[in-house]
């Protein structure tokens, strides 16, 4: 079995997509030839033509618009958004017309339309190429968002995605793609959408995060297992819907809870999940609820990305709050 990085795995998928079936169809800046501005796209447009995997103008607008054309007449787009910080040109397409088409037309027609985009924080982009806006996407009835941790889960989460008959809108954290290998089948393979996975199991605190704190917080579980605390992590993989049968039947085993993600601390996912156990679970805490997030301020600049992103010493120090308390 082949290791490959999570940038590959998506290319992989995105291949066996088009070679599956003919309306599949790649469009965005610059993925044509070049392969996008980070390569998922390299070498699509040779091996399957100009017609299928194509250059769009400098308008995350026009991409949206054209998505939508191409899926009411019975294609499957795969829009790509360069960096989701550009998402608010293209809103009102993703959230007023993709993700209300099928319940505005009585279930008659679908979107399958799966919007892949870079995100996340660590890698010292520029101004809006790196916001966290997962939760602005979460809050919108009609989509689906998910957002995978490692290569593995990167394809077979992507064709998943691709096979829905529903809007997915797939982040893709940029500090992921090239970070890390992992064995990856070669062949076609799904992950389930809708659902999380126990990436450790652990019985005294649950930890729930998704993305690039996947990482993190596997890694703040090493350091506190050496200290005598048993961290299960739960990996959302996708943040809308979420998967709260896991979640809950994690916390009444361990009792405690710590919610982790990189977006800013007010509203987003890490908030829903708390006020899903508060209202399911809480009788089954031990201790209130963690919450490790970035500060309410706009992303900065990236010299001060080291400061303001969340990180492993941030969550053991949380965690070590959460099974102290009395």
């Amino acid at each position: 079995m082949a290791q490959l990085t999570m940038i590959q795995a998506i290319t992989q998928a995105l291949d066996i997509a088009l070679e599956r079936d003919e309306n599949t169809l790649i469009f965005g800046e610059d993925v044509g030839l070049n392969g996008g501005v980070f390569r998922a796209t390299e070498g699509l447009q040779a091996k399957h033509g100009e017609d299928r995997v194509f250059n769009t103008p400098l308008a995350e607008s026009g991409i949206g618009g054209l998505a939508i054309g191409l899926a009411l007449e019975k294609y499957r787009p795969i829009p790509e958004i360069q960096f989701f910080g550009f998402v608010f040109e293209v809103m009102d397409s993703i959230v007023a017309q993709m993700a209300r088409t099928r319940y505005r037309l009585g279930g008659t027609r679908h979107m399958p339309i799966t919007i892949r985009s870079p995100f996340g924080g660590g890698v010292h982009t520029p101004e809006l190429h790196s916001d966290n806006l997962e939760g602005l996407m979460a809050h919108s009835p009609g989509l689906r968002v998910v957002i995978p941790s490692n290569p593995y889960d990167a394809k077979g989460l992507l064709l998943a995605s691709i096979e829905n008959n529903d809007p997915v809108v797939y982040l893709e954290h940029m500090k992921l793609y090239r970070s890390f290998r992992e064995e990856v089948p070669e062949g076609y393979y799904t992950v389930p959408l809708d659902k999380a996975n126990v990436s450790l199991e652990g019985n005294d605190i649950t930890i729930v995060t998704y993305g690039y704190m996947v990482r993190e917080a596997l890694k703040a579980s090493e350091k506190l297992k050496a200290e005598g605390i048993s961290v299960e992590v739960i990996d959302l993989r996708t943040v809308q819907p979420l998967d709260i049968n896991t979640i809950v039947k994690s916390v009444e085993k361990t009792g405690r809870l710590v919610v982790v993600q990189e977006a800013q601390r007010q509203a987003g996912v890490g908030a829903a999940v708390m006020a899903e156990i508060a209202e399911r679970a809480i009788l089954n805490l031990k201790a209130p609820i963690g919450r490790v997030a970035a500060p309410d301020t706009i992303f900065p600049f990236g010299l001060a990305e080291h400061d303001w992103l969340p990180n492993e010493e941030d969550i053991i120090a949380k965690v070590k709050e959460i099974v102290a308390f009395d």
